[in-house]
Protein backbone atom coordinates (compact mmCIF):
# COMPACT_ATOMS: atom_id res chain seq x y z
CA UNK A 1 0.00 0.00 0.00
CA UNK A 2 1.13 3.37 -1.16
CA UNK A 3 -1.06 6.85 -0.76
CA UNK A 4 0.20 10.28 -2.17
CA UNK A 5 -2.08 13.59 -2.55
CA UNK A 6 -4.77 11.82 -4.22
CA UNK A 7 -2.94 9.04 -5.78
CA UNK A 8 -3.34 5.24 -3.73
CA UNK A 9 -1.09 2.14 -4.70
CA UNK A 10 -3.65 -0.65 -3.33
CA UNK A 11 -4.67 -4.56 -4.05
CA UNK A 12 -1.99 -4.36 -6.36
CA UNK A 13 -4.00 -1.31 -8.56
CA UNK A 14 -2.82 2.16 -8.87
CA UNK A 15 -5.87 4.69 -8.56
CA UNK A 16 -5.90 8.48 -9.27
CA UNK A 17 -8.53 10.61 -7.45
CA UNK A 18 -9.98 6.86 -6.56
CA UNK A 19 -9.54 5.95 -10.92
CA UNK A 20 -7.87 2.86 -11.96
CA UNK A 21 -4.99 3.22 -13.96
CA UNK A 22 -3.91 0.65 -16.39
CA UNK A 23 -0.94 1.85 -18.09
CA UNK A 24 3.10 1.70 -18.77
CA UNK A 25 3.01 4.34 -15.84
CA UNK A 26 0.85 2.26 -13.65
CA UNK A 27 3.14 -0.57 -14.36
CA UNK A 28 6.21 1.19 -13.40
CA UNK A 29 5.30 2.75 -9.76
CA UNK A 30 4.09 -0.92 -9.06
CA UNK A 31 7.29 -2.30 -10.12
CA UNK A 32 8.95 0.22 -8.56
CA UNK A 33 7.52 -0.56 -5.12
CA UNK A 34 7.46 -4.16 -5.40
CA UNK A 35 11.33 -3.60 -5.63
CA UNK A 36 11.49 -1.61 -2.81
CA UNK A 37 12.00 1.64 -4.45
CA UNK A 38 11.10 5.50 -3.75
CA UNK A 39 8.54 6.48 -6.21
CA UNK A 40 7.89 9.65 -5.22
CA UNK A 41 8.82 11.65 -8.48
CA UNK A 42 6.35 9.51 -10.08
CA UNK A 43 3.37 10.59 -8.14
CA UNK A 44 4.71 14.03 -8.61
CA UNK A 45 5.00 13.40 -12.36
CA UNK A 46 1.20 11.56 -12.30
CA UNK A 47 -0.51 14.68 -11.32
CA UNK A 48 1.11 16.75 -12.91
CA UNK A 49 0.50 14.89 -16.02
CA UNK A 50 -3.28 14.98 -14.80
CA UNK A 51 -3.45 18.73 -15.13
CA UNK A 52 -2.73 18.21 -18.76
CA UNK A 53 -5.76 19.03 -21.02
CA UNK A 54 -4.87 16.71 -24.06
CA UNK A 55 -6.46 13.03 -22.97
CA UNK A 56 -3.93 11.93 -26.18
CA UNK A 57 -0.49 14.04 -24.05
CA UNK A 58 -1.97 12.07 -21.03
CA UNK A 59 -2.49 8.60 -22.40
CA UNK A 60 0.97 9.33 -24.73
CA UNK A 61 3.57 11.03 -22.91
CA UNK A 62 4.88 8.73 -20.31
CA UNK A 63 5.38 5.64 -22.66
CA UNK A 64 7.09 7.84 -24.65
CA UNK A 65 9.16 8.97 -21.82
CA UNK A 66 9.85 5.10 -21.51
CA UNK A 67 10.19 4.25 -24.48
CA UNK A 68 12.88 6.93 -25.41
CA UNK A 69 14.86 6.71 -22.15
CA UNK A 70 14.04 10.38 -20.86
CA UNK A 71 14.47 10.71 -17.16
CA UNK A 72 11.87 11.82 -14.61
CA UNK A 73 13.09 14.76 -11.89
CA UNK A 74 12.36 15.11 -8.59
CA UNK A 75 9.63 17.63 -8.71
CA UNK A 76 7.74 15.44 -11.19
CA UNK A 77 9.18 17.24 -14.61
CA UNK A 78 10.93 15.31 -16.82
CA UNK A 79 14.01 16.25 -18.96
CA UNK A 80 14.53 16.44 -23.04
CA UNK A 81 16.97 17.67 -25.45
CA UNK A 82 17.10 20.27 -27.57
CA UNK A 83 19.29 21.70 -30.92
CA UNK A 84 19.82 25.38 -31.00
CA UNK A 85 21.84 27.60 -32.74
CA UNK A 86 25.54 28.47 -31.60
CA UNK A 87 23.92 31.77 -30.45
CA UNK A 88 21.54 29.96 -28.18
CA UNK A 89 18.56 31.32 -30.66
CA UNK A 90 15.97 28.64 -31.48
CA UNK A 91 17.09 26.92 -35.02
CA UNK A 92 13.65 27.49 -36.84
CA UNK A 93 13.15 31.45 -35.94
CA UNK A 94 16.14 32.32 -34.32
CA UNK A 95 13.64 34.06 -31.89
CA UNK A 96 13.94 32.57 -28.80
CA UNK A 97 17.05 32.58 -26.77
CA UNK A 98 17.83 29.52 -24.90
CA UNK A 99 20.03 30.55 -22.37
CA UNK A 100 20.36 28.36 -19.22
CA UNK A 101 17.80 29.27 -16.90
CA UNK A 102 15.30 30.70 -19.66
CA UNK A 103 11.56 30.14 -19.45
CA UNK A 104 10.15 30.08 -22.78
CA UNK A 105 6.59 29.86 -23.53
CA UNK A 106 3.94 30.44 -25.78
CA UNK A 107 -0.26 30.25 -25.53
CA UNK A 108 -0.83 26.28 -25.80
CA UNK A 109 -3.84 26.98 -27.90
CA UNK A 110 -0.67 28.00 -30.92
CA UNK A 111 0.84 24.77 -30.17
CA UNK A 112 -0.10 21.87 -33.33
CA UNK A 113 -1.91 18.89 -31.63
CA UNK A 114 -1.88 16.87 -34.44
CA UNK A 115 0.68 14.11 -33.75
CA UNK A 116 -0.04 13.42 -37.48
CA UNK A 117 2.48 16.35 -38.78
CA UNK A 118 5.82 16.45 -37.86
CA UNK A 119 7.31 19.94 -38.27
CA UNK A 120 4.53 22.17 -37.12
CA UNK A 121 3.78 24.98 -34.24
CA UNK A 122 5.28 24.91 -31.06
CA UNK A 123 8.42 24.49 -29.09
CA UNK A 124 10.09 20.92 -29.66
CA UNK A 125 12.40 19.00 -27.94
CA UNK A 126 12.89 15.29 -27.97
CA UNK A 127 15.96 12.11 -27.32
CA UNK A 128 19.41 12.85 -27.85
CA UNK A 129 18.85 11.08 -30.92
CA UNK A 130 16.78 13.64 -32.33
CA UNK A 131 18.32 16.58 -31.42
CA UNK A 132 21.80 15.44 -31.89
CA UNK A 133 20.46 14.75 -35.65
CA UNK A 134 18.92 18.02 -36.00
CA UNK A 135 22.10 19.58 -35.09
CA UNK A 136 24.51 20.58 -37.34
CA UNK A 137 27.71 22.61 -37.96
CA UNK A 138 28.50 24.77 -34.60
CA UNK A 139 24.70 24.59 -33.25
CA UNK A 140 24.59 23.58 -29.48
CA UNK A 141 22.32 20.62 -27.46
CA UNK A 142 20.42 21.71 -24.26
CA UNK A 143 19.34 19.83 -21.89
CA UNK A 144 15.16 21.36 -21.03
CA UNK A 145 12.91 20.70 -18.53
CA UNK A 146 9.24 20.11 -18.92
CA UNK A 147 6.32 20.17 -16.91
CA UNK A 148 3.75 16.95 -18.14
CA UNK A 149 1.04 19.41 -18.07
CA UNK A 150 2.74 21.80 -20.46
CA UNK A 151 3.43 18.94 -23.35
CA UNK A 152 0.81 19.08 -26.82
CA UNK A 153 1.58 16.44 -28.50
CA UNK A 154 4.07 13.20 -29.74
CA UNK A 155 3.99 13.38 -33.41
CA UNK A 156 4.88 9.76 -35.17
CA UNK A 157 7.31 11.13 -37.62
CA UNK A 158 11.03 10.54 -36.42
CA UNK A 159 9.86 7.63 -34.67
CA UNK A 160 8.44 9.15 -31.95
CA UNK A 161 11.31 10.88 -30.81
CA UNK A 162 10.51 14.47 -30.18
CA UNK A 163 6.91 15.91 -28.75
CA UNK A 164 5.59 19.45 -29.21
CA UNK A 165 5.09 21.75 -25.51
CA UNK A 166 4.03 25.03 -24.76
CA UNK A 167 6.53 25.96 -22.11
CA UNK A 168 9.98 24.30 -21.21
CA UNK A 169 13.04 25.23 -18.84
CA UNK A 170 16.76 25.46 -20.30
CA UNK A 171 18.56 23.70 -17.71
CA UNK A 172 22.23 23.25 -19.19
CA UNK A 173 24.26 22.84 -22.21
CA UNK A 174 24.56 19.40 -23.32
CA UNK A 175 28.12 18.70 -23.70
Amino acid sequence: YASYEGIEVKDGNLYVFDEPVHSTLATRVLSFLEAGLDCVHLFKFILKLNLNPSKRAVDELYTFLEHRALPITDNGNFLAYKAVREDYTDKYTGKFLNIIDAVLEMPRNKVDDDKEIGCSYGFHAGTLEYASGFACGNDRLVLVEIDPADVVSIPTDCNFQKLRTCRYKVVAEYE
